[in-house]
């Protein structure tokens, strides 16, 4: 990508912006209206703030793997991220059935389709009526099968359990597009358990992470249909607005982006975090290394609470100077803010960027 100006630098406004995926307001149908109100002009796509059980990312598939045939909770005392128990495949004695140690689980419904195809009959309904923008897509965010995994099996038994809930996943995205148009429909996979896999704060179950990394998000990539519109959340965790691991500068993001640019269906947007930490040019240096399609938008997650639109233009400076074109967001989802800040994030969101042309 060529290298902006000086000038081009300090009078850069970002076109457009981006919510990841949680909004915690009370309902969807109040995140439809509030964010088609506050920010309709500034986006592409609109999410149905994942409220409800889903208010906490995966957190509530836990409960789904516990119940799960073929799969057990573990004894209280060995517990995993969230404070829930970590699962383990079912032994063999005692079991109705029989079957192997090894087994894969028997997953049914997931809920993520559910919850899509109900949201999306609300968006469709507020956008006849005209309170939602004609040209907003219904945006669905998926975690990546690696983070349950990840999060919620036992080490030893995630070999066996990721590719019977992979294809639990996938599923459940084939009756998401069977049920929406594919012209309104938007599909963002969010991609978080995976880099810490890539810094090694996680243990992999797989050999050679990078290549297994890759070649997951590769596969999930191109089970989107080609005319839905598809892009990744990179993200390194939101614990208490707090990363799993502080990266030092862009570089892997750009690395992991770039090998997912060129995916044969396209991609239509990367969303790459941007740590409040960042004050020097040198974290941004990778940002000129980017190497997307023309159609593929950067956005990129600026927007901190903590310092406003101070800090967020600080951090659209050091960018512009090695990037010509992006949109903002926040690093991650708002899920984990109180209500009430909902409001005044989104008004940021549209004092820094320009309405999209």
């Amino acid at each position: 990508m060529p290298t902006p100006s000086p000038r081009a630098q300090a009078d850069y406004r970002p076109e457009g912006a981006h919510l990841v995926g949680s909004v915690p307001l009370h309902d969807s149908e109040t995140v439809f209206r509030t964010v088609g109100g506050a920010l309709g002009r500034h986006l592409l796509r609109c999410p149905d703030g994942e409220t409800g059980v889903r208010k906490d990312w995966i957190a509530w598939q836990y409960p789904l793997l516990a119940r799960t045939p073929g799969l057990e909770p573990i004894p209280a005392g060995d517990r995993g991220y969230l404070r829930r128990q970590l699962v383990q495949l079912s032994a063999h004695s005692g079991r109705p059935g029989g079957g192997s140690e090894r087994d894969e689980p028997r997953f049914g419904a997931l809920g993520y389709a559910d919850a899509a195809l109900a949201s999306f009959a609300i968006f469709f309904r507020l956008q006849l009526e005209g309170l939602v923008p004609a040209h907003l897509r219904f945006q669905v965010s998926l975690p990546t099968p690696l983070a349950p995994i990840s999060v919620f099996v036992r080490p030893e038994d995630r070999a066996v359990v990721e590719p019977a809930y992979e294809r639990a996943l996938l599923a459940e995205l084939a009756r998401i597009t069977d049920g929406i148009p594919h012209d309104r429909l938007a599909v963002q996979w969010d991609v978080a358990a995976e880099f810490g896999h890539l810094e090694e704060i996680w243990p992999a179950h797989f050999d050679d992470v990078e290549a297994g990394v890759l070649a997951r998000l590769r596969r999930l990539g191109a089970a989107v249909p080609r005319d839905v519109s598809l892009g990744f959340h990179l993200c390194y965790g939101d614990f208490g607005h707090k990363h799993f691991v502080e990266p030092a500068d862009a570089s892997r993001l750009v690395h992991v982006a770039n090998a997912l640019a060129w995916l044969e269906r396209g991609i239509d947007w990367v969303h790459l975090p941007v740590p409040i930490g960042w004050r020097e040019p040198g974290a941004f240096a990778a940002l000129g290394g980017l190497a997307l399609q023309e159609q593929t938008k950067l956005l990129l997650g600026v927007i901190h609470a903590a310092d406003g639109a101070e800090g967020a233009r600080r951090r659209i400076a050091l960018a512009a100077e090695r990037v010509p074109h992006f949109g903002v967001a926040t690093e991650c989802g708002l899920g984990r803010r109180p209500p009430e800040s909902i409001g005044p994030l989104l008004a940021l969101h549209a004092e820094l960027a320009a309405p999209i042309r």
